[in-house]
């Protein structure tokens, strides 16, 4: 015989100072939960949605990043007319020459000096990476001092608003637009017009790197081979995805496995806490598992229905927890990387985040509850009822 649910709902309600106590433990262990993996699914998608697979990122061989690259322009253009590259509806090859220095801008809120990427462009870098959408202003005008910049680092720094005036290598460049990128990494940058950056930054005559659209991704093997066959040239391609997931380096395994130290040992603690909490509900309540087995109930009706009352504490601790960690979704947040400058990515709240809160919250509740409910099923009648 079955000891039924709103035997265990009745009992939770005549605790409520503990219940209440278990839930709001519980919750705040999967706030957290969630909020960290969040953390790192928001950079996972900065790093995995910057670059697209049909893009090759050229630069010197041997360098690290763009910042440490040089390719002479007389190079670039025999890359670019190279017949494995794409080309647009007017026939140009779409290749994007481009020049990159880091610049710094105040933290919105205590100043502190942030890295941000600064990019000079050509107009075909709108083509080659289509991903770029101005969201609020317009785009710079070829030729002028004026730029665009990333949403995310506009969030974070200050004096970056449209019709503000920045100072960059002694220039005076006018901010004009924002931009979005589907959350990748180069909405953490600020973008100018190659052809006014290049001789304000003394980079003439060439460029860090070159990024090409491909015919085909399967062609970068065959092209990165050709262009390191020719000893004059001194380059190298890689895709452009994988390019800027590599920037990021060590930072993004040492993220993942924060996470993964922190979700384990939050963990444990959980588990630890939801079965102090089942131990002293078992011990308060002797002579009525006592009676209960007096009554006829079985020793696995009563291990059940211990264990479920315990993860239906979970399931309300979870779901609390969940909507205490859904404001999180969107908050911006920054690292570094090995180019030296600042990556903002927004952290993501997903319908599969919350799942995996509220079963983490059920598995504390079973985990929790499981060694108690042990200790409850095991008790002799006649022991029950004289500890009582």
């Amino acid at each position: 015989m079955a000891l039924p649910l709103s035997y265990n709902v009745r009992n939770l309600r005549a605790r409520w100072k503990v219940t209440l106590l278990a839930i709001f433990g519980i919750a705040l262990v999967v706030a957290a939960f969630v909020t960290i993996l969040s953390m790192a699914r928001g950079f996972n998608i900065a790093l995995s949605s910057t670059g697209s697979d049909n893009n090759a990122i050229v630069t010197q061989r041997g360098s690290m990043s763009e910042l440490t690259s040089w390719i002479d322009i007389g190079n670039a253009n025999l890359i670019a007319v190279d017949p494995r590259v794409a080309r647009g509806a007017d026939g140009k090859p779409l290749a994007s020459c481009e020049v990159v220095v880091i610049t710094t801008r105040p933290r919105k809120g205590t100043n502190i000096p942030t890295n941000i990427t600064f990019r000079g462009v050509t107009p075909t870098a709108f083509n080659v990476r289509n991903n770029i959408k101005v969201v609020e202003g317009r785009t710079f005008t070829p030729g002028l001092f004026e730029v665009i910049v990333g949403k995310r680092i506009a969030d974070r720094v200050s004096g970056v608003d449209i019709g503000s005036t920045i100072n960059i290598q002694r220039k005076n460049w006018k901010v004009v637009g924002l931009f979005a990128a589907e959350d990748s990494s180069f909405e953490s940058e600020i973008w100018g017009d190659y052809d006014a950056m290049a001789p304000a930054i003394g980079r003439n005559g060439g460029c860090e790197s070159l990024t090409v659209r491909l015919t085909n991704p399967t062609v970068l093997a065959s092209f990165d081979k050709d262009i390191r066959g020719n000893p004059q040239v001194q380059v190298q391609a890689d895709s452009e995805k994988k390019y800027y997931e590599n920037l990021a380096g060590s930072v993004a395994t040492a993220l993942i496995m924060l996470a993964s130290f922190v979700a384990i040992v939050m963990g444990i603690g959980a588990v630890f806490g939801a079965m102090n909490t089942m131990y002293a509900i078992v011990s308060q309540r002797t002579r009525e598992i006592g009676t209960l087995r007096a009554l006829g109930f079985s020793r696995f009706s009563i291990l059940f229905s211990f264990v479920m009352e315990s993860v239906l504490l979970a399931i309300i601790g979870g779901v609390l927890g969940c909507l205490i960690a859904l404001p999180m979704n969107g908050y911006t947040a920054a690292t570094g990387t090995n180019a030296f400058s600042e990556l903002a990515f927004a952290f993501k709240v997903t319908p599969g985040l919350l799942i995996i809160g509220l079963s983490f919250a059920v598995l504390m509740g079973f985990v929790g509850g499981l060694l108690p409910a042990f200790r409850a099923a095991r008790m002799p009648i006649t022991r029950a009822l004289r500890e009582a």
